[in-house]
């Protein structure tokens, strides 16, 4: 097998001449641009009206667990049924759920986020599956990694532009139009998707279907037996399940874009410069997403030495960066908003090491200056994780 990096004219010519995966990448655009738009208005939504960190793990949670719990099911639907219409009742599915989202109104409804995200997460279980299967039905063997790599990077793309752009959206356009936009991109990618013509012969032999096989988990009893007799795959998963861990980053950036870096533009409030925020960090881990596989896979070149070094910088690297700055483990006030033109400063105005004292040094200056109120310096309990 050929497992060389396709070439740019590579990924042009399957875009260009293939139709059907043609109409497959940009109903993957248009669905997952609307799903990173969603995110920030969504995270924007819950912090708005719970004020607590738990309800975005909360969140967090539901957007992960059901398409793993729902996988073996998802795995026989797939297999024995037309993908493409697998595909086109997932999106139709999820256009109304979304949609659904516009009846959180105030927060004795917030309630209503958690299940309409579990039901959305079901489908989306679903459908990813069956996308990543139809992929061999629509191109040649030797045009796979292509595809594949074109879905790849066209994820970390939309992640980075969708999380950019969510939070602007959702602030100058508000939170409907966010939900709006997102429901009519599942519409525009279930129509995309209808217009493919392509063989599935999967779904056409007489093999009987059971009930009992959509709760069958023996496929990953299997699977979990297969992986413990290959030492290499096992460090493999375990390294998946080690990422996992840094899944904690959807709940801090959040929190930390509408309570630390929160961005000032005008006269925009306080809610607005939190969304931008938070939008903006997102989209800067987009960016990560899209530039990392792009220049380690021409460092590494398929040399499994260099991949293993790569994934071990990698995790160091991460864990420098995520680890908190003495600032940070110092000084608890909230800092104020970060203008476009100049970086903030705790209110009290003092340096970081000293924001928890809201006395005087000297005592001439606590003689001649006015008490200074405890909202204005004294130090604020942080964010509740």
């Amino acid at each position: 097998m050929n497992s060389a990096v396709p070439s740019l004219a590579a990924y042009g010519r399957l875009l260009r001449d293939n139709r059907n995966f043609r109409r497959l990448w940009l109903a993957q655009i248009v669905s997952e641009l609307g799903d990173w738009f969603y995110i920030v208005a969504l995270y924007s939504l819950l912090l708005q009206f719970t004020g607590k960190a738990q309800s975005v793990g909360l969140a967090l949670v539901l957007q992960v667990l059901p398409s793993t719990l729902v996988g073996p099911t998802a795995g026989v639907l797939n297999d024995r049924i037309r993908r493409k219409h697998v595909m086109i009742a997932a999106d139709l599915f999820r256009m109304v759920i979304v949609a659904c989202m516009m009846l959180v109104r105030s927060p004795s409804m917030v309630w209503l986020v958690y299940p309409l995200l579990f039901l959305e997460t079901v489908m989306y279980g679903f459908f990813e599956p069956a996308r990543s299967a139809v992929i061999p039905n629509l191109v040649g063997s030797d045009q796979v990694l292509a595809a594949n790599t074109v879905s790849s990077i066209t994820w970390s793309v939309n992640f980075a532009v969708g999380s950019a752009l969510g939070g602007f959206v959702a602030v100058w356009f508000g939170r409907d139009a966010v939900f709006i936009v997102n429901a009519l991109s599942f519409l525009i990618s279930a129509l995309l998707v209808r217009g493919m013509r392509f063989a599935e012969p999967h779904a056409d032999g007489p093999t009987p279907f059971h009930i009992r096989e959509l709760v069958d988990f023996s496929p990953v009893a299997a699977g979990i037996r297969y992986i413990r007799a290959d030492r290499r795959l096992l460090a493999t998963v375990l390294l998946k399940a080690g990422i996992g861990i840094m899944g904690a980053n959807w709940v801090i950036f959040p929190i930390m874009g509408e309570r630390v870096f929160r961005v000032r533009v005008g006269s925009l409030d306080a809610a607005g410069s939190a969304a931008l925020g938070m939008s903006l960090l997102m989209g800067a881990r987009g960016v990560g997403a899209f530039l990392g596989p792009l220049s380690a896979s021409r460092w590494a070149a398929n040399r499994g030495s260099r991949m293993r070094a790569g994934i071990l910088a990698g995790f160091i690297c991460g864990a420098w960066a995520t680890s908190p700055s003495p600032a940070l483990r110092t000084c608890h006030s909230p800092a104020p908003p970060w203008s476009w033109r100049t970086a903030a400063r705790p209110s009290c105005g003092c340096s970081p090491p000293h924001c928890s004292s809201a006395t005087p040094t000297t005592p001439s200056a606590a003689a001649s200056s006015p008490p200074t109120s405890a909202s204005s310096c004294s130090p604020s309990p942080p964010p509740a994780l």
